[in-house]
């Protein structure tokens, strides 16, 4: 694989709500810390008609919306890197002029491609017809990669036409949060837990994504998709993979990769009763009152937005072990958490009122709080004649208040970094993608055999109370 720093950014996609609320703050707060090439130029496109000062002018006001004021250092020199170019993606006479804009980069050019799936073939084949997809050119793929196995493998055939697995980053956004790379620190970096990481001392692990938001601005995507697609299939698996993967020999692109792949085609096919499907009915969500899904739709609809599963992980590590996984909209809060519920010590020593021992518990919260908290067991202060009284207490430790820099970054930041230096790491390789879609398309198989239909629940609600009895009928209950 050939090194090289893009001075070159080419981004599709470039007036859609993904690059207003996340790209473009994302490279120009980038650019204020000096982590962008002083020469760096940064073409967008998209089928918008807009010229170099347009463009810029939409930048700034996205900027002022989306990127916070203390951020914004030198945004008059990042808004003169930008530049425009129209395009029809499915017009290849476009091409030339794109190439023209692009002109020649002094070191490489990395292209960002944030568009529908359907125009992925013809802007590949525009890409290489025209010269954009050589030797010291990189591409970086936005979600959705298909539907399912075969329209995924379809999307990235047409990809590997042009450019080979070493220059294609898949992104995932989750993967450039700075909790989720928390996560493989703490697993790798700290002796303690390694030697408990297994079936032998955990009890079970709950993965929980959840939004109050509705539609919004997705109705066609969400509606052909529906939640274990939107969020099961990427980030919610790549999470179970970094929570469940073997040591890699070192943090590096191709052995931390490997290992994730590992994990997802160690994961056993789901049974019927091993998942439940909801959908939002009208409810009320911090006090205000929210329409139902298919009120929101404008007709009715089976998609999911609530997926609950439970998983198994058959390798010696994870053997016994379930993994609770749910996702869902119209909840009661917005979150994303990992929880690692450890085994009860085999034995207590203690007696008497308020001896009874709570196993230890690690709460990993990636949204929106960074925090994490290990709850361990300590003796009540003060005095009693009746026994040693023991209460669960949290070791807490918020990552905004132990660091110094920004408090929150953009997680788009990190793979713009990645991207441009090169690094494949936080990216999904083709194996991984396609080993997700695997296990998604045999659960909508199940779905389809068993005819199990979305449940509806409240908006406002943790989803239908079938996931809750999903967990309770092993002494699970749901960590909120």
């Amino acid at each position: 694989m050939t090194k090289f720093t893009s001075d070159r950014l080419l981004l599709f996609g470039a007036t859609g709500d993904l690059s207003r609320r996340m790209l473009l703050p994302s490279l120009c707060a980038l650019d204020a810390e000096g982590l962008l090439d002083p020469d760096i130029q940064i073409i967008g496109t998209a089928r918008s008609e807009m010229d170099d000062q347009a463009f810029r002018n939409f930048a700034r006001e996205s900027l002022e919306q989306f990127l916070a004021p203390e951020r914004r250092g030198g945004m008059a020199t990042f808004l003169n890197r930008l530049f425009y170019q129209q395009l029809d993606a499915n017009d290849p006479e476009g091409y030339k002029a794109l190439a023209a804009k692009v002109g020649e980069p002094r070191q490489g050019l990395s292209i960002f491609l944030s568009t529908a799936p359907s125009l992925f073939e013809p802007t590949i084949r525009g890409l290489e017809q025209n010269g954009m997809a050589g030797p010291n050119v990189r591409i970086a793929l936005e979600k959705p990669l298909g539907v399912d196995l075969e329209s995924s493998k379809v999307i990235n055939d047409a990809v590997a036409s042009a450019f080979p697995e070493d220059r294609i980053f898949r992104i995932d956004h989750y993967l450039g949060k700075e909790t989720v790379q928390n996560l493989i620190a703490l697993r790798f970096a700290n002796l303690m837990f390694e030697p408990l990481w297994n079936a032998a001392h955990i009890d079970h692990v709950q993965i929980t994504v959840s939004e109050t938001v509705g539609l919004e601005s997705r109705v066609g995507y969400y509606d052909d998709s529906g939640a274990l697609r939107d969020m099961v299939q990427n980030h919610m698996l790549q999470l179970l993979a970094l929570v469940a993967m073997e040591p890699p020999v070192s943090y590096e692109a191709t052995t931390v990769r490997d290992e994730k792949v590992k994990v997802l085609r160690s994961l056993r096919q789901i049974k019927a009763e091993e998942t439940v499907t909801g959908q939002y009915r009208a409810g009320a969500i911090n006090g205000e009152a929210v329409p139902g899904y298919d009120e929101e739709l404008g007709k009715p609809s089976d998609t999911e937005t609530f997926v609950a599963i439970k998983a198994h992980i058959d390798n010696w590590r994870w053997q016994g072990v379930p993994f609770y996984m749910r996702t869902g909209k119209r909840m009661p809060k917005r979150t994303t958490e990992v929880v690692v519920q450890f085994r009860d010590v085999p034995h207590s020593i203690f007696t008497g009122r308020g001896a009874r021992t709570v196993p230890n518990r690690l709460v990993i919260s990636l949204q929106p709080d960074e925090n994490i908290t290990l709850s361990l067991m300590a003796k009540m202060p003060g005095l009693d004649r009746e026994g040693f009284g023991l209460r669960a207490i949290p070791l807490a430790i918020s990552m905004p208040d132990a660091f110094a820099g920004p408090q929150r970054r953009i997680a788009y930041e990190r793979l713009w970094l990645d991207l441009i230096e090169g690094d494949q790491t936080l990216f999904v390789r083709r194996d991984e993608v396609e080993a997700q879609w695997e296990w998604i398309d045999a659960i909508r198989a199940t779905w389809e055999e068993h005819r199990i239909e979305p449940k509806t629940y409240t908006a406002g609600s943790w989803g239908p109370s079938a996931a809750i009895a999903l967990a309770e009928r092993d002494g699970v209950t749901w960590h909120e």
